[in-house]
């Protein structure tokens, strides 16, 4: 069994800039990755997927992306820049290496692939807080003679054209997905069940991002109160169109829920025009589409499900359960006790930056707190 200093699970972006960190610091590193190339999931997303935050917050360590990168970085053009970053920090995966259990044994800790076993002091885990697709299920779903997907397999309107398209769930996924679908004349429904907050990308040329930054420093919620007022302003009552509107400011809903607020490109206006029809909650199914929790059907040929992802880092760390929250996320950075040396990347959803800005911070505190053990 071999041993290392520092293992690393996931060769998505949390799991190099932690890399890309221990390698600036010269402290050793495996890395391991279930897929055949880094960044796999930002590989597979739907195609004309940008970056929602501005590109100088959201570049890994030590690596702006290109000065002539678009401030929005499409899909592609991150995935090339993963690829540069892992070249230029000398970051060498082990590919295809899916780790099924991760154990502590003794001091050290016991991680487990399909064909190997190796330990190390500590392990950081980067596998991502949208690892798993979460698939709910309904009554009567059996009998529906159309096609569900995930969104995780949505490419491009091209196979929807032509028929009636119901998409599930008013998050970031959701919004774009339904955007592009309507914007290629297709028939386009969206459920929505919980309260959003939806937000224009710019103001005035202005990203809403970076405003709220500044709007965050102020004091007793005023930030908040104006960045509610410039919302609605800019977007308009999206209430009388069957969206439900959140009573809490974006920022808020963010910090105490844990809900990040939808960014607008677009979806706002096709709603307004009739393009996107905004419906209720599912109730069930039935052969030609759905039954609503209002009482209404609707005749579907297509379901797309923009429903999230789940974490489930419980699949390969058994006896985890007390250390995740209510949505099974791991809660600390920094593993205590029973779970010393074992560290989690780009897990904390709470954060206005994003994932991406997440992920920065982590790294840091993930690196230096093991340089100081050292």
């Amino acid at each position: 069994m071999r041993t290392f200093e520092n293992i690393i699970i996931g060769a998505g972006p949390a799991g190099l800039a932690v890399a890309g960190r221990m390698s600036r610091h010269n402290l050793p590193f495996e890395i391991l990755e279930q897929a055949d190339q880094v960044g796999v999931r930002w590989r597979n997303h739907y195609d004309r997927l940008l970056l929602h935050t501005v590109k100088e917050y959201s570049h890994l360590p030590f690596k702006p992306f290109p000065k002539d990168y678009p401030r929005y970085v499409p899909r592609q053009m991150f995935v090339d820049y993963l690829e540069s970053y892992a070249n230029e920090f000398k970051i060498h995966p082990q590919f295809n290496q899916a780790v099924k259990s991760i154990k502590k044994r003794g001091e050290k800790w016991l991680v487990e692939t399909e064909n190997q076993s190796l330990q190390a002091n500590n392990v950081v885990i980067a596998t991502g807080i949208n690892r798993i697709p979460n698939i709910p299920k309904w009554p009567g779903q059996e009998l529906f003679k159309g096609e569900i997907i995930h969104s995780i397999s949505y490419k491009n309107a091209e196979p929807f054209l032509a028929k009636k398209v119901l998409v599930v769930g008013l998050g970031n996924t959701g919004a774009e997905l339904a955007l592009d679908l309507s914007e290629h004349d297709i028939e386009t429904f969206l459920s929505v069940r919980s309260p959003v907050n939806i937000v224009p990308r710019d103001v005035m040329g202005r990203p809403v991002q970076v405003t709220g930054k500044m709007l965050a420093k102020l004091p007793f919620n005023i930030g908040d109160w104006i960045g509610s007022k410039v919302g609605k302003l800019v977007i308009g009552d999206l209430g009388k169109y069957g969206v439900p509107i959140s009573k809490i400011s974006p920022s808020a809903q963010l910090r105490e829920h844990g809900q990040t607020p939808v960014i607008d490109l677009g979806t706002s206006k096709q709603i307004k025009s009739g393009k996107i029809q905004v419906v209720g909650d599912l109730s069930s199914f039935y052969e030609k589409g759905v039954l609503l929790k209002s009482g209404n059907q609707i005749e579907i040929d297509q379901v797309i499900l923009a429903t999230g992802y789940k974490a489930k880092v419980q699949d390969f760390i058994p006896n985890i359960t007390k250390i995740l929250d209510k949505k099974e996320v791991p809660i600390p950075q920094i593993g205590k006790g029973d779970y010393k040396g074992l560290y989690f990347s780009g897990y904390d959803y709470n954060k206005l930056g994003g994932i991406l800005g997440t992920i920065i911070e982590d790294s840091r505190t993930i690196t230096e707190h093991i340089l100081n053990k050292n």
